[in-house]
């Protein structure tokens, strides 16, 4: 998973980039089988919170001018909110951006 998600980042990175604080993720695809081979209607599938960083921004500047990097970069695990981030098509393909603030955590 994480070799497809950098192939995909290096070609949505040349054509979009997200400013400042702002992480463009795209959402883990919903399981759609149980473990035991069960077959999920789509109405009990759940929100899929999980997400790979495929781009990120360069940071925001403290009071000082200071750049302030980001913590997340392009490949890294994270867990999404239930609601917010703006929908954005690049390429055919369906992405979310958030603030790197939003994001609850990072997956090891």
């Amino acid at each position: 998973m994480f070799l497809t998600a950098v192939r995909r980042s290096s070609n949505v990175l040349k054509s979009f980039k997200p400013l400042y604080d702002r992480v463009l993720v795209e959402r883990v695809a919903a399981e759609t089988k149980t473990k035991g081979g069960i077959m999920l209607p789509e109405k009990s599938q759940g929100k899929v919170l999980e997400a790979t960083v495929v781009s990120a921004g360069a940071g925001l500047r403290n009071e000082k001018g200071e750049l302030v990097a980001l913590t997340v970069k392009p490949g890294d695990r994270v867990l999404l909110p239930e609601y917010g981030g703006t929908k954005v098509v690049v390429e055919d393909k369906e992405y979310s951006i958030f603030r790197e603030s939003d994001l609850l955590g990072v997956f090891h």
